[in-house]
């Protein structure tokens, strides 16, 4: 017998009780009115915290068992169903099929220019109909005594769902090693390798995260705005009611989530395919002067600073994360970081030709050599791809464009003061929450989850015990030029800094990156050694990455009251398979697509592999230059570790963050202060529709109108008319240098191999005693 598919409609709801049902499945949520006596509501008000919290809302007046942070209570349910089905057999079957079909297509098109990203949104939103489905139609059977179909598609299933199918989306970074060791480095190790150096990266971190979450989980304060959008698009679809909605009247959330995302699906044909050049405003100025190399550094987004304030593409105005999820106090210092070192310091660089930076575009993501050309990495590698230093010196430095630059030294600059904001800031916090059960955390959703079994500690241990064999054995086995002690330091590099950045992260929405730091420790500490490099970044970044995706994730169930076993182990088999699933496809495409990661792909299928590119750029000037010839003292990148902000530039822009910046003033800013009630409800509908919206339309565009005839449709027609091609035939498209280099000469100095002085061309020496 199918199961009957019901949603609750009902407009209010209350707290923590039981279920009067007489069915569990009658209902998605029990919601009760309760009557309290005004001294019962008094003695259940949340006590503020004895630390600062930016968040916090103070002006708080109501006596409701809630979370006394109003983004958390616009999105989040305070109640919950203990017998509500999760860990079900349809869950497992689903999630395990999206934990294969999306990190597979993400690992295919990640080579691939134009490339997508097909994220958890995406599963979230087809799950939904697919449950339904089952719901209604599936027979009520049983298979070795697991029901095939136990009653209606919970909203904790389709979180279960969603959290498979997201936690390895994006491809493994460990994948861009082998990429690397292909394509660069010429070594192609066997599949054990791949396999055991793709799952000690992915699973350390979650095994590190899970040790953290007593921190980063459990306190209200700990907020992770992200999974707050998330959370509003799951009782949006399951049409949940809870108080913290408010009471405004107007459309349902379910009708604006429906036009919301229908707009934005409808819209991004316009700037994605139809008119392409509407993805950034004021870039005018370089049609109205196509080669002015001037004005074409300043406006020009491709290779240029992107002197703009608009956008009409949601992709450009997202790329850095949503303005509608990230409080406006951390948006706030993001674009002062971004307008102090942008907007004035990387145009001073640039115009004193400082670094001699005027030779290259002012914004690139790759290395150039001292005549103006990208940096060529064969001619300073030996045979075994270790450093070259003779032929280094009969070839030429390497130079980075100004934005690369700072952007190094931005990274620099911002793990140290990781580190003493969280001395500043969160000692007193972490003391607290250190000594605290989840059970005593002053926050109604800590209080329903401590109801649930927690996962053991010694569960995570068991996951880095042999996620850390699995790493030394890659070691060991295999000529990386990689050591056991490098990988201790690396991981102890992540165990330091995972409490800071998680708690900057869980209140902020932006991550503190350790890949710049750790290529800055291997490279001193293993010069010329690229693949050691790249493992040693991989191990200390990913590890902390890995985490921080592990806590967001359990956060997320937090929220939706997911159990933490179930949450544990469908993480680490979605991780497993997609890992798996990861590798058997980039090992195809290897195999089958020719010259692959080449230039002469680019006019084949697209296969020129740019995201690795970047990748083994770092590896050039960390693990085969190394940092000594390229960051100490006297040497010409000194001065960039002086530097300190933010730096996810390049490859974003002004583009990026200034449409960002005004969005995120006007609802989390304008909006939340003068039209509360609108905010509380529509806010994260709102994120979540443009996100969906956009992704989904993306997707679409790219299958039916881009890749067939390897995007050979219209181009004669639509991709030939002026408002796609305008922005083309520019400097700023051609990434011109604002200087040009003559023909048979050089700019900056050479190194000479017989001498160890420096010979200079802009009246500045560097003499190195190691050269």
């Amino acid at each position: 017998m199918s199961a009957d598919v019901e949603e609750d409609h009902r407009d209010s709801a209350s707290s923590i009780v039981e279920s009067s049902y007489s069915s569990p499945f009658e209902r998605e949520k029990s919601i009760h009115h309760i009557q309290y006596d005004s001294e019962s509501l008094s003695s259940r008000i949340t006590p503020p915290p004895d630390f600062f919290d930016p968040n916090y809302d103070t002006d708080i007046t109501w006596l409701e068992d809630d979370s006394p942070y109003p983004e958390v209570r616009s999105a989040v349910a305070n109640y919950d169903d203990p017998s509500m089905p999760v860990n079900t057999l349809r869950a497992w079957l689903l999630g395990i099929i999206w934990a294969m079909i999306i990190p597979g297509v993400n690992e295919f098109y990640y080579f691939r220019y134009p490339s997508i990203m097909v994220g958890g949104i995406v599963a979230q939103l087809v799950s939904f109909p697919i449950g339904r489905a089952w719901a209604r139609w599936v027979p009520n059977v049983k298979i070795l005594g697991v029901s095939l179909n136990p009653g209606i598609f919970t909203i904790k299933e389709h979180v279960l769902i969603t959290i498979m199918a997201g936690v390895g989306a994006q491809a493994a970074y460990a994948t861009e090693i082998i990429a690397v060791q292909r394509v660069w480095y010429k070594q192609n190790f066997n599949f054990a390798y791949q396999w055991m150096l793709v799952m000690s990266t992915q699973l350390i971190g979650f095994s590190v995260g899970g040790l953290a979450r007593r921190l980063l989980v459990a306190p209200a304060s700990m907020i992770w705005p992200n999974t707050l959008v998330v959370c509003a698009l799951f009782n949006t679809l399951h049409s949940q009611s809870y108080a913290g909605m408010g009471t405004r009247s107007g459309l349902s959330r379910e009708r604006f989530f429906a036009y919301a995302f229908i707009s934005a699906a409808l819209w991004y044909i316009v700037p994605g395919y139809l008119f392409s050049a509407l993805r950034c405003l004021f870039v005018q100025v370089c049609w109205l002067a196509p080669n002015n190399l001037k004005v074409n550094a300043l406006f020009g987004y491709h290779s240029g600073m992107g002197f703009s304030l608009l956008s009409f593409d949601w992709n450009q105005i997202a790329f850095i994360g949503s303005p509608l999820a990230t409080p406006w106090w951390a948006e706030a210092n993001v674009i002062a970081g971004f307008l102090i070192f942008y907007w004035f310091l990387a145009p001073i660089i640039y115009f004193t030709n400082t670094w001699n930076s005027q030779y290259m575009p002012i914004s690139a993501l790759g290395p150039y050599d001292n005549h103006g050309r990208p940096y060529n990495l064969s001619r300073i590698l030996n045979d075994d791809a270790t450093f070259n230093k003779e032929a280094y010196k009969a070839y030429s430095p390497l130079f980075l464009s100004a934005t690369f630059a700072i952007s190094y030294g931005l990274a620099f600059a911002s793990i140290t003061a990781t580190i003493v904001h969280a001395a500043l800031y969160f000692r007193k916090p972490i003391a607290v929450h250190l000594h605290r059960s989840l059970g005593e955390q002053p926050d109604i959703h800590a209080q329903l989850m401590a109801k649930y079994p927690q996962v053991p500690e010694w569960w995570y241990a068991c996951i880095l015990a042999v996620t850390f064999v699995f790493a030394c054995l890659c070691i060991k086995l295999y000529p990386t030029q990689m050591t056991i002690w490098a990988l201790i330091v690396a991981l102890l590099i992540a165990l330091v800094y995972i409490v800071p950045v998680g708690m900057i992260q869980a209140v902020t929405n932006r991550q503190v990156g350790l890949n710049v730091i750790t290529e800055l420790i291997v490279g001193y500490m293993l010069p010329g050694r690229p693949v050691a490099m790249m493992m040693f970044k991989t191990w200390g970044y990913i590890t902390m990455s890995q985490a921080m995706i592990f806590t967001s994730d359990f956060k997320l169930g937090h929220y939706m009251k997911i159990p933490p076993r179930p949450m544990f182990w469908c993480q680490i088999v979605a991780t497993i398979v997609a890992g798996t699933v990861q590798l058997g496809v980039e090992n195809w495409m290897f195999s089958n697509i020719p010259q692959i990661c080449s230039m002469a792909q680019k006019d084949i299928a697209g296969f020129t592999c740019p995201n690795t590119q970047v990748f083994a750029t770092a590896s050039v000037v960390f693990g085969v230059i190394g940092p000594t010839l390229q960051f100490s003292q006297n040497q010409l990148y000194y001065r960039s570790l002086m530097f300190t902000g933010i730096g996810l530039i390049p490859p974003a822009s002004a583009v990026n963050y200034i449409p960002w910046a005004i969005i995120g003033f006007l609802f989390q800013y304008v909006i939340r202060r003068r039209h509360f009630p609108f905010w509380a409800k529509y806010n994260y509908v709102l994120s979540a529709a443009l996100d969906a919206g956009t992704a989904i339309s993306t997707i679409l565009v790219y299958f039916i109108l881009q890749y067939p005839k390897n995007g050979q449709i219209g181009r004669n027609t639509i991709q030939q008319w002026w408002g796609n091609t305008v922005y083309k035939n520019t400097a700023d498209w051609r990434a011109a240098p604002l200087r040009m280099v003559a023909e048979g000469d050089h700019f900056g100095y050479v190194l000479l191999a017989s001498q160890s002085r420096v010979l200079c061309t802009n009246h500045e020496c560097f003499s190195p005693d190691n050269w």
